[in-house]
């Protein structure tokens, strides 16, 4: 991909948005502008962009407006946002004719249809691990103490039953112990999977996140970082494994730090 002389940042939450910024300026773009959410995105992310414009979430309009006043024509979703503030949606107009007309509302229909959006005004969204070839999280062991022979057999257990969940469109996580799934990823996240998991495991148990079946590329990839083997390690979960080829690794240095001291393995299967 030729590098843009411009980007557009649909920053979401935690440090994704920031290391796009970082990357994408190492490959040589000039002029960065960040859509950020109140009560989602950092405030600092500020100092890392050129423009950053405000608005609240289901604020379609002004997401559009403001890439395409700002000259932009590429574009990435970078951060999540927290589920519970998807209820206390407030659509403006835009969003709403682009609610009405789809006929099943999840992430892949509500963001395929806002890149068809975005697309009608010249801004192409790019595959959400554009300029990040390097936090593609590999195969095998990535930090941490080796795995045990069991953790083995649960993270490979976890990743069967974790790709037939997300076929299903339930969620990317699942927890297993000693062959025993404890818990599986919903609506309330990864974050929450892990610290419910870890509290029925009680120790031990092993973290499995993947992709879906046939992902686009452009939103929703799988992402882990500190904060991830953070409450891991609350959680006396021992192995946090991410689907290799498929998942973003924030912070890689730290994340490889933190699961030396803390003795949380990363795996990628």
């Amino acid at each position: 991909m030729e590098t843009p002389a411009a980007l557009g940042i649909i920053a979401g939450s935690g440090s994704y948005p920031f290391l796009v910024s970082r990357s994408a300026r190492r490959a040589g773009v000039q002029k960065i502008v960040a859509a950020a959410f109140t009560g989602e995105t950092r405030p600092e992310l500020e100092q890392a962009v050129d423009e950053i414009h405000w608005m609240r979430v289901g604020q379609l309009a002004r997401l559009i407006n403001c890439l395409r006043d700002a000259g932009v024509h590429h574009a990435m979703m970078a951060g999540q946002i927290a589920p519970k503030n998807l209820f206390d949606l407030r659509p403006d107009w835009k969003s709403l004719l682009l609610l009405a007309r789809l006929k099943r509302r999840n992430a892949e229909t509500i963001f395929s249809a806002i890149a068809d959006d975005l697309a009608a005004v010249g801004v192409e969204l790019l595959p959400a691990t554009s300029f990040l070839e390097e936090a593609v999280a590999p195969r095998g062991l990535i930090a941490g103490p080796r795995l045990s022979s069991r953790e083995e057999e649960d993270v490979a257990y976890g990743l069967e039953i974790a790709k037939e969940v997300s076929r299903l469109d339930i969620g990317q996580t699942v927890v297993v112990r000693h062959g025993t799934v404890v818990a599986v990823e919903a609506f309330e996240g990864t974050d929450e999977t892990l610290k419910r998991g870890g509290a029925l495991a009680r120790k031990g148990a092993v973290m499995v996140k993947v992709s879906k079946p046939n992902q686009d590329s452009r939103f929703d990839v799988p992402v882990i970082g500190v904060e991830t083997l953070r409450i891991a390690a609350e959680a006396n979960v021992r192995v946090v494994a991410v689907e290799a080829g498929g998942t973003l690794l924030l912070e890689k240095e730290e994340l490889v730090a933190f699961a030396k001291s803390s003795g949380v393995s990363v795996f990628g299967c």
